[in-house]
């Protein structure tokens, strides 16, 4: 049985249809690469794999089970890297892993949320409130995330961007990584992703 199922998925934007049918099935140890031109659905399509989106039909399911079903069970087995980044501007690093390892139920040391800043670039960085850091330091902090929470699904939208080629390195790495360890991987992305290990499978919408 595949670890991730969507089947016959209809997502609509107001008055607009995005995409419906859509159907496919995952295995562990595999990356979706969602392609599509500008307002073909990527985001939605990647909230509505998170719960965070009601489709206007069809069922996700993850281990054999309905999302819906599963509730906050299904969302301690998933991070979400959107847009956003999920950074709260008024606490350091080390504070918002910590946050993202308490959310997680997880119990990590300070040492580890140190190690984990220091691995993602932003050693020295520590102390410093996220606000007064750069887009691209606030996306090292989000991958940092990925560190100190880990978790067997990754939806990631738009992950590589506003990062620069040593963060670009880091996350593929973080990828592989994942992968080799039977991870799963949902993500969009206008680069080209790099493995070492793992399948890349790819999805078209708009086609």
């Amino acid at each position: 049985m595949s670890i991730f199922e969507v089947n016959t998925l209809d997502c609509r934007r107001g008055d607009r249809r995005l995409f419906a049918d859509l159907s496919f099935c995952l295995d562990a140890g595999t990356l979706l690469h969602v392609r599509g031109r500008n307002g073909s659905g990527k985001t939605t399509l990647l909230r509505a794999l998170c719960g965070l989106f009601t489709p206007e039909a069809g069922e996700i399911r993850w281990r054999g089970t309905s999302i819906r079903d599963l509730g906050d069970d299904y969302r301690r087995e998933l991070r979400y890297f959107g847009h956003l980044n999920g950074i709260k501007g008024d606490l350091t690093g080390i504070e918002n892993l910590r946050i993202a390892a308490a959310l997680a139920g997880l119990r990590v040391t300070t040492s580890a949320l140190w190690a984990a800043l220091a691995r993602s670039g932003l050693g020295g960085f520590e102390d410093v409130p996220t606000r007064m850091l750069s887009q691209g330091q606030k996306k090292r902090v989000a991958l940092a995330r990925l560190l100190v929470a880990p978790a067997p699904l990754w939806i990631l939208d738009e992950p590589f961007t506003a990062l620069d080629v040593d963060a670009v390195a880091l996350l593929q790495q973080l990828l592989t990584d994942h992968l080799a360890a039977d991870g799963l991987v949902i993500l969009t992305t206008h680069q080209e992703v790099a493995l070492t290990s793992g399948h890349i499978a790819q999805l078209e919408l708009g086609v």
